[in-house]
């Protein structure tokens, strides 16, 4: 039997190095007292990180900058345009007694966008600044008497295609073998949109519920390695050869910000109750921390050999990743000044995964799981578990781990650690990813060989549906349905 090498626990504070990125000024913020008195007239307004500041009904305002803003008192209009409206009426011009002033974004006759064109621009719009990382409105056109508020800014033409590749006609399949004719009657699925990356394809496919066919894709120049959604509105991708985090908006189909790092980021894990990411990358031996409300990076972390399999800790407070160098398995522990700490070696390591205190590490090539208390570092047990191990999650004090050998689904009980079910998939493909829609019983489990993905009830532990694709998913992520801004 294999056994799990099991070091004695060490406890490195010196071998972890923080490495602090400068805090640039953020153009884009817009100051709390603004937020304020819009949200009095829009509530649940967003403001978006970049400034662009998007009310309920999808209107757009593009802030402009003064100088200096003049601390008032009482945040007020001092002019409108068109003048003497307020706030909640929408105007197209919105200078505050502050010198801040709001720009609506327009439609003109051709169906470009536009701002309010006037013969004699007042002196806080002919002075102010849009704000430097903004990403400008497709096809925005600014009169020739504003081009001062540009600054360094690239202001996008009509022309400019952005990353938004157009599909045919997107197919809607009718699902034969049950009752079950859309995933529409799955409420957990109802008003999605699914985002598929494939190793056959650099583009990242849009899907509509139930389709076969792509709507449309995000045109890349490199394939993705990992991809999360934040907020419902934004999409993180890290691609291959590419030192960068892109920021995708989903309301607008464009890449609103590359986040530079100094080399090729890799896997991604978002704690969304503390709103940031951490972004592994191999060849820097360092996790990157990414701050999602500025999308900006806020720290590095060194540590031990080239990591992969990144896992955070459902409570946000370890990461846990494996050393693809030497099989070492290490965790940080995020409260504890970012204190590393060894758990033991394990060969050819596919997942890891936390849950009850302890950690359950499967192994690929021999097929093996290994559980491990956290406290103590001591091994558990190790048990034989299905063909090729690729990966695996916890739900409900139960851990499921995806076979691609013979495409099944094994079910461990967390609390007794005693396998209870098998399920076999019968897709004669090569399964690689287990997804659990979050804060639902859905989980997609997607396949490299065969064209399909497969909907599993975790609830219940039976496969609802295998729904066909045109090209065969490496990753899927879901989000609620984005209202888009520039149509």
């Amino acid at each position: 039997m294999f056994k799990l090498e099991r070091k004695a626990a060490k406890i490195f504070l010196s071998a972890v190095l923080l490495l602090t990125f400068a805090a640039p000024c953020f153009a884009g913020k817009i100051p709390d007292n603004i937020q304020n008195f819009i949200s009095k007239d829009f509530p649940n307004t967003t403001f978006r990180f970049d400034g662009v500041i998007i009310l309920p009904d999808n209107t757009i305002y593009l802030p402009l900058f003064p100088a200096k803003i003049i601390n008032v008192e009482n945040l007020a209009i001092k002019q409108a345009y068109p003048s003497g409206k307020t706030l909640a009426s929408k105007p197209n011009v919105v200078i505050l007694n502050n010198d801040f002033a709001l720009l609506k974004v327009l439609t003109d006759t051709n169906g470009n966008k536009t701002v309010y064109k006037m013969a004699n621009p007042p002196i806080e719009l002919r002075t102010g600044l849009l704000p430097q990382d903004m990403l400008v409105p497709k096809g925005l056109i600014i009169p020739e008497n504003l081009k001062s508020i540009v600054g360094n800014l690239e202001i996008k033409t009509v022309n400019d295609p952005g990353i938004r590749v157009e599909n045919s006609k997107p197919v809607v399949t009718q699902l034969s073998g049950s009752t079950l004719k859309t995933l529409a009657q799955i409420p957990q699925l109802k008003n999605k949109n699914f985002y598929v990356s494939s190793p056959y394809s650099k583009n990242i496919q849009v899907l509509n519920l139930g389709a076969k066919t792509p709507e449309y894709s995000f045109a890349q120049t490199n394939v993705p390695i990992s991809m999360k959604a934040y907020d419902d509105k934004f999409l993180l991708v890290t691609a291959y050869e590419k030192p960068s985090i892109d920021v995708i908006s989903l309301a607008d189909d464009q890449i609103i910000k590359q986040i530079y790092t100094k080399t090729q980021p890799d896997e991604i894990v978002i704690d969304k109750a503390k709103n940031i990411a951490y972004v592994s990358s191999s060849e820097a031996s360092s996790i990157y921390i990414v701050n999602l409300e500025t999308m900006t990076l806020s720290k590095q972390i060194k540590i031990t050999g080239m990591c992969e399999k990144l896992t955070l800790s459902d409570d946000g407070s370890k990461l846990f990743y494996y050393d693809k160098k030497t099989r070492d398995i290490w965790a940080i522990e995020l409260d504890n000044n970012y204190l590393l700490k060894e758990i033991g070696k394990f060969p050819n390591v596919s997942k890891i995964v936390y849950t009850n205190d302890k950690i359950y590490i499967t192994s690929r090539t021999k097929n093996r799981l290994a559980i491990i208390d956290y406290k103590t570092i001591n091994l558990i047990g190790e048990i034989e578990i299905c063909e090729k191990p690729v990966d695996m999650i916890a739900f409900h004090n139960r851990v499921y781990v995806l076979g691609a050998g013979d495409n099944s689904i094994q079910v461990l009980d967390a609390k007794t650690d005693q396998l209870t079910d098998s399920i076999y998939l019968n897709t004669n493909g090569f399964s690689t990813k287990i997804n659990q829609i979050e804060n639902t019983n859905i989980a997609l489990i997607t396949d490299t060989k065969a064209s399909l993905y497969t909907v599993f009830d975790l609830g219940t532990n039976k496969v609802i549906k295998s729904i066909p694709i045109d090209i065969p998913a490496n990753l899927i992520v879901v989000t609620e349905k984005v209202k888009k801004i520039n149509k």
